[in-house]
């Protein structure tokens, strides 16, 4: 996972006046759930737009009163309408417990499916798994080459070393559907295929 260096500042006012005065300023309320006690923070709108909108999943170091805590992020809250960023929820973390994160799935190889005319398609983008952070890669890769059409690939089919996967395990991360065109060639080759029946019946 790659490392993200966050710095955050601790929050004394916790009630509702507070954080909407704080967002005035942008600036987001947030909360790091610590092993001992939780901290109330502010972190910057800037400070966590590289770590909030991007398809990547980090290891953050945050620097708060004078101390760094190992964390990553565990809830975002969004306003409904605006999508602004309201609250930030932190979890800490050790190198020796395991932690539960989405990493992203990336599809690897040219399916057969897809040369026999189906559409390749990823229905999970991101994968939740438990793991030592230091196993947890930066994106979980999965061989969609012997993917044939009509057939997908479920989470119990998956297997990655020193991760366990927490979806359901038949939940499909991946599928090759039958196209419009694909069917209607697959009917028009039936069609043909009964019309020869017929002609050898005939004859």
């Amino acid at each position: 996972m790659k490392t993200f260096q966050l710095s955050a500042e601790v929050r004394t006012d916790l009630g509702k006046k507070g954080s909407k005065a704080l967002r005035k300023q942008e600036l987001i309320p947030a909360i790091l759930y610590g092993f001992n006690d939780n901290t109330a923070l502010t972190v910057s709108q800037d400070a966590v737009r590289k770590l909030i909108y991007t398809p990547d999943i980090y290891l953050i170091e945050m620097t708060v009163g004078g101390a760094t805590k190992t964390c990553i992020l565990q809830d975002i809250q969004f306003h409904p309408v605006t999508d602004k960023i309201l609250h930030i929820d932190f979890l800490e973390v050790k190198a020796d417990k395991p932690i539960i994160i989405e990493v992203p799935v990336v599809l690897e190889g040219h399916a057969v499916g897809v040369r026999a005319g189906g559409k390749l398609s990823l229905d999970m983008r991101k994968l939740k798994v438990k793991a030592l952070y230091s196993n947890v890669p930066e994106k979980l890769t999965i061989d969609v080459s012997k993917l044939g059409l009509g057939k997908t690939i479920q989470v119990g089919s998956l297997s990655f070393e020193n991760i366990e996967l927490l979806n359901a395990k038949n939940a499909v991360v991946a599928a090759v559907r039958l196209t419009r065109a694909a069917r209607g060639a697959a009917a028009k080759a039936a069609l043909e295929a009964e019309d020869e029946d017929a002609e050898e019946g005939e004859e």
